[in-house]
């Protein structure tokens, strides 16, 4: 009896778990495309970025093989990104990206991706992985359409996660430099010379390089930075600290044109 009793006892708890697991979760009603993408839409005038992600995700689910579909795809990213869901938005991207990739939105697509990550930088004194891919995306976005409005957004944007990867090589240098380890800052700053050249942080990185030569006790070399530093950057401040450092004078007033046959065959030598 007892055992019949527990199995009555277990039956019961079951169905009444069930009850209540059914009563929880909404019944699914399937609802015209039109209807469900007009209210996700009502849901992006109002600025209620997570009704419209979900009713555009809705629509996708709902009716997979409609024309809506596919703007549903793109919108649910677009709102995923308004509410700062940057990796819900990557892969909504990645995925209209994969099954329409001749569509003509695909130049948004990307780009809407490239700012994704882009918005996800950090400080340089954290790991600048996001910051590598933001700039990965940013130069897909360029190379597949140079010609468009969002190229020229990408390429400014381009510049500034470039200098701010370089930003990044100059924290860790520096850190090397004052702990003593001059041939891992080295390695640094050189990489800034020359694989960020454009960036703002060259003419420190050539004094910081000088630096580290001059600790080292290879003097040829720090003067050889320091005539790459005169030969491209003639007025800035770091060249005239570099140039004090090497020398122990200060910089004569005599023009760079006298020597910039020799700062060219220095440079060449060098990098």
């Amino acid at each position: 009896m007892s055992r019949l009793r527990g199995a009555a006892m277990g039956l019961i708890l079951a169905v009444a778990v069930a009850a209540c697991s059914s009563n929880d979760d909404p019944p699914y009603v399937e609802r015209p495309v039109e209807e469900l993408y007009n209210t996700a839409m009502d849901a992006v005038a109002a600025g209620e970025w997570e009704a419209a992600a979900y009713g555009f995700d809705e629509v996708e689910r709902q009716h997979p093989y409609s024309v809506w579909a596919t703007k549903a795809q793109l919108m649910a990213a677009y709102s995923y990104y308004q509410r700062n869901k940057y990796a819900e938005a990557i892969g909504a991207l990645e995925r209209f990206i994969q099954l329409h990739p001749g569509n003509k939105d695909a130049p948004y697509a990307y780009y809407l991706m490239a700012l994704c990550y882009y918005e996800q930088i950090t400080d340089v004194g954290r790991d600048q992985r996001i910051t590598q891919q933001a700039m990965n995306a940013l130069e897909e976005v360029v190379r597949r359409y140079p010609n468009s409005e969002y190229a020229r957004d990408a390429r400014l944007k381009i510049d500034l996660t470039r200098d701010h990867l370089a930003g990044k090589e100059m924290t860790i240098g520096r850190y090397y430099l004052r702990q003593g380890q001059y041939i891992a800052a080295i390695n640094r700053f050189k990489n800034v010379v020359e694989n960020y050249q454009t960036t703002t942080h060259v003419p420190e990185a050539l004094h910081r390089l000088a630096e580290a030569y001059m600790a080292l006790g290879v003097l040829e070399e720090a003067q050889n930075v320091a005539a790459v530093l005169g030969y491209n950057y003639p007025g800035s401040e770091w060249y005239v600290d570099t140039y004090t450092l090497v020398t122990g004078q200060e910089v004569p007033t005599a023009k760079a044109e006298e020597n910039k046959s020799w700062f060219s065959r220095t440079w060449n030598s060098i990098f």
